[in-house]
């Protein structure tokens, strides 16, 4: 189900909603008193028709040039009548597209279920955040028992990344120094030139640098140890990597005297009984050289080994596992207070357009309501106009009528012409309703604005309560853990 689903629908409809109107004062335009006499030919006909004595003096009803007139008149009238209504109905469908009644159930389901959505929004995050601290707390005590059983009374040593990379740097760097020193050595004796020397001195390079460095990070950190057999294990290592160390490069000494004179096959065997009969009987400066550079670069390579890391075995990895719990949680935290921040900026940006959605829409119905009540007067006054106009234009022919008779005048030539007036359709929405709509729309604003500082306490309560977890599981400080 999507967040704030019933806010959403609202705001949707909101976005959507377009009510703008535009009215004219010139609906119904004014009849030509003049045009009209000339088509219907008043003064002609009235004229004639007085030679005539016509109408004679005893009618009682209007002729039938009177009677165009009035026809004239009531075709208007029925004609401003459809205007009027058409221009009711637009105006009722107005209203009626405002939909204040869906808005405001609506609103009444957002302001309901808004609060809601945030707080399982809230109860999603604790849930996730209660397990990282869960896991977070197990990486604290197990620091701890860590200190506590080996009495460590210090924080691990953990290399940083770049560390990490200068040592690697190093080891690369060693490894390319020794390849390069040896190989030139090397190059004299071999049979294959300059590329078999480089080649053989890698070789020697790698076995010297790798073990050196193995030695230190894997074996010879157990002499920090507490335990008396690992302790005894780690000087074992010591021994066990200077006499490596010795091997290895006295042995490639022994290799580049031999290698001069003879093949690298008759070479090899003779190494192996050097080493086992005059290991340190070398004949040439070189030798040394290469011996003594060899073993130094042994010897850093051990170190960087052997502080790779914390030197106590086992305090490092622990330390790291605590950080990277430490790490998630936190990143977790940061991450859902983040999340419930938008979703309160979110929701309450929402609510502030439905505000002014409510206050443009009132001011809208108003207008409707202004410009109906208007439009109905206008009316009125058309068919007053109407009225004025038919009265004239029987004066009109009359007045002709009479300039040319004989006879006496009929006795309705002297009484006006009185137009049936169209009745105007009450309206839909009057005053007194828009009094209530308006105070309905103010309260629903008020709620609105009530359901704004909703979420922004709920959002002070998620935020303690997700300090609250580190309450419940305090970190563990010196090995020991805090309580509140």
């Amino acid at each position: 189900m999507a967040r704030f689903d019933a806010l959403n629908r609202l705001w949707e409809g909101v976005r959507a909603s377009s009510h703008d109107f535009r009215s004219t004062t010139n609906v119904f335009p004014p009849l030509d008193r003049e045009k009209i006499a000339v088509d219907l030919e008043l003064r002609t006909q009235g004229a004639a028709r007085g030679r005539q004595n016509e109408p004679p003096a005893l009618s009682q009803s209007l002729d039938e040039v009177e009677q165009s007139i009035v026809t004239r008149v009531e075709e208007e009238k029925l004609t401003a009548y459809q205007v009027l209504e058409d221009q009711f109905q637009t105006y009722d469908e107005r209203l009626r597209n405002l939909d204040f009644d869906d808005q405001f159930s609506l609103i009444r389901q957002a302001n309901t279920t808004s609060l809601s959505d945030f707080k399982a929004e809230v109860k999603t995050g604790a849930n996730e955040l209660h397990g990282l601290r869960k896991g977070l707390k197990i990486a604290e005590d197990e620091l701890a028992h860590f200190k506590e059983q080996h009495k460590l009374r210090r924080a691990a040593r953990l290399s940083s990344g770049a560390w990490y990379f200068l040592k690697i740097a190093l080891v690369v760097l060693l490894l390319l120094v020794e390849t390069i020193f040896n190989g030139n050595f090397l190059a004299v004796g071999s049979q294959r030139g300059l590329l078999g020397g480089v080649l053989e001195a890698f070789t020697f390079a790698f076995l010297n640098i790798t073990f050196a460095l193995l030695f230190g990070l894997l074996w010879v950190r157990f002499i920090t140890h507490r335990n008396i057999l690992l302790k005894l294990f780690g000087l074992i290592g010591i021994g066990a990597y200077f006499a490596f160390a010795v091997i290895i490069n006295l042995a490639l000494a022994h290799y580049r005297e031999l290698a001069e004179g003879s093949g690298l096959a008759e070479a090899g065997r003779e190494v192996v009984t050097r080493l086992a009969s005059d290991p340190f009987v070398l004949t040439q400066l070189n030798s040394w050289t290469l011996f003594g550079v060899g073993l130094l670069f042994s010897i850093i390579a051990f170190l960087d080994g052997l502080f790779w890391t914390d030197p106590y075995v086992g305090f490092a990895s622990v330390q790291k596992r605590l950080n990277a719990a430490r790490d998630d949680y936190a990143g977790e935290v940061e991450e859902r207070v983040e999340l419930l921040r938008d979703v309160r900026e979110e929701h309450n940006a929402k609510v502030q357009d439905i505000i002014r959605d409510l206050s443009q829409r009132r001011r809208e119905a108003a207008a409707i309501i202004e410009h109906r009540a208007r439009l109905g007067k206008l009316f009125q006054e058309h068919q007053n106009h109407l009225e004025r106009t038919a009265n004239e234009l029987l004066t009109v022919y009359r007045e002709a009528n009479r300039k040319t008779r004989t006879a006496p005048e009929p006795a309705h030539f002297s009484e006006s012409f009185v137009l049936e007036r169209a009745t105007v359709s009450p309206p839909s929405m009057d005053e007194s309703h828009a009094e209530r709509l308006s105070r309905k729309i103010e309260q629903a604003q008020e709620e609105l604005s009530g359901q704004i500082a909703n979420i922004g306490q709920a959002f002070e309560e998620a935020m303690a309560q997700y300090h609250q977890l580190d309450d419940i599981a305090p970190e563990a400080r010196n090995g020991a853990t805090q309580t509140s």
